[in-house]
């Protein structure tokens, strides 16, 4: 049903449903929510709404559609990809589900959390923990990024490899639908094979068919033993034989396997406080190697210790240092996680969240270095990521005093020379990032006419009226 009011009148009535403490209307303060972290996109904005409950999502929701006002779900704002940033220009109004951080409930028997959709990652980690229990993801924006932004971009991290992603650690979502009704899909079954799998829909969408405001998410025993070592050698395709060894050495303990280059090390030794290198010397690679056990920390010692001890008899690394104490596995990983910051200030970056079959890791990155290089031969490679599950974040740094305007102007043919290697090594654009407005056209342009025709069906059944974070995703 169509609704014809003034925007004054419109806005107001937006207004009236969170209460006039809860709305932004004043320019300074709707500021930071207009542009994303790395400042590629802006956009324009009327008003931030940050409802309460999923009655209040609902409500703003059926006004948006009687409306036809574009709404933008806003969660943590740490997205890469413009996905939470309204249209420049625009009337879209953010939904900001900052305020609906609940804990809703702790199943520990049962191996559940149910969360609201805004839930900072961090409070669902320790709300697990204070049960004895893990929730497995970890991500560097870990203390801002929330639940529902998790979800919608099918969010990864650094355990994928153990316990797989957000779509794996998912078992149920409350979900306001564009036209304000509420679908509970909160059921807690790990068996559940009664028709179309909704829940596959939403997470990944990046709020284009809707607006997560619940989840049941899975949790899992906390690990008993730790243990963490970096290593040294000279090549991705040694780091490949390293991942082989590792995983037949210690199977489903093995919960991160960690691939850096030499410039990394370098840059976050050299930008980010207190962070050290980890080997006496320098190597052209480094692998971090974690593993989890269920008994103790001594079973985790031992089986990392024999798998570094195989691996130097086999020549695969050069050295290797095994953490001596929690802080120090916390500094392993701190130095991992710090890597794109330090990025930062060696000027512009080109980034690239990419994936591809974990064993076309060292054929990827050898094509792609050489193909970078023919078009900008200073340019600084700093691609690292997850080797064991085939992501890898291919990033470039400009070359030493060049202009950064310059450079980052340059961003879409390096997105070509780049994507290019990807697609024809079977992978993946966007690995873990998402797509929102960076990788919207390529996507459309890369992927079969049918599967972007069937994307395209299924966002005109959920909403018709194109209100949902307008122009992300699909064009």
């Amino acid at each position: 049903m169509s609704m014809t009011l003034t925007r004054a009148d419109t806005l107001r009535a937006f207004i009236d449903i969170v209460g006039e403490a809860h709305a932004l209307v004043l320019q300074d303060d709707i500021k930071p929510y207009l542009t994303e972290n790395r400042g590629l996109y802006h956009g324009s904005s009327p008003l931030v709404l940050k409802p309460a409950s999923t009655a209040e999502v609902s409500a703003i929701l059926k006004l948006a559609s009687a409306t036809g006002t574009p709404i933008v779900p806003v969660s943590g704002g740490t997205g890469l990809v413009g996905g939470q940033v309204p249209r420049e220009g625009s009337d879209d109004v953010l939904l900001s589900l900052e305020r609906m951080n609940r804990i809703r409930e702790v199943d520990a028997l049962a191996d559940v959390i149910i969360v609201d959709g805004g839930c900072v990652l961090a409070s669902v980690q320790k709300a697990a923990e204070e049960h004895d229990r893990l929730f497995p993801l970890s991500l560097g924006s870990e203390g801002s990024c929330r639940i529902g932004g998790n979800l919608s971009t099918n969010a990864g991290g650094t355990a994928v490899l153990a316990y797989g992603n957000m779509r794996q650690l998912c078992l149920g979502l409350e979900v306001v639908l564009p036209t304000g009704e509420i679908w509970d899909g909160l059921r807690r079954l790990k068996k559940d094979n009664s028709g179309y799998d909704l829940r596959d829909l939403f997470i990944g969408a990046e709020g284009t068919l809707g607006i997560i405001t619940g989840a049941v998410l899975k949790m899992y025993p906390r690990p008993r033993g730790k243990q963490v070592a970096f290593a040294g050698l000279n090549s991705p395709t040694q780091a490949l034989a390293l991942f082989e060894k590792a995983s037949q050495h210690c199977g489903t303990a093995l919960t991160g396997f960690e691939l850096m280059p030499r410039l990394g090390i370098e840059f976050t030794t050299k930008h980010i406080p207190g962070v050290r290198d980890p080997l006496p010397s320098a190597h052209a690679w480094y692998v971090l190697i974690d593993i989890s056990t269920s008994d103790s920390a001594e079973t985790a010692d031992t089986m990392i210790q024999a798998l570094l001890e195989d691996a130097f008899e086999a020549g695969l690394i050069e050295d290797a240092a095994i953490a001596s104490s929690l802080a120090q596995q916390e500094a392993f990983w701190h130095l991992r996680e710090s890597m794109s910051e330090a990025q930062r200030p060696e000027g512009g970056s080109i980034k690239h969240d990419v994936s591809v079959p974990v064993s076309r890791i060292p054929a990827f990155l050898r094509e792609a270095d050489a193909a970078v290089h023919r078009v900008m031969p200073d340019a600084r490679i700093c691609a690292f990521g997850h080797l064991g599950d085939g992501n890898i974040h291919y990033n470039i740094s400009q070359p030493v005093g060049a202009d950064k305007a310059e450079f980052i102007g340059r961003w879409r043919e390096m997105n070509a020379v780049v994507h290019g290697i990807v697609h024809k090594h079977n992978g993946s654009i966007s690995a873990e990032h998402g797509v929102g407005q960076l990788k919207r056209d390529e996507l459309s342009a890369s992927r079969p006419a049918i599967e972007t025709e069937l994307m395209r069906r299924i966002k005109q059944a959920f909403d018709p009226e194109g209100i949902m974070n307008p122009g992300k995703v699909l064009d």
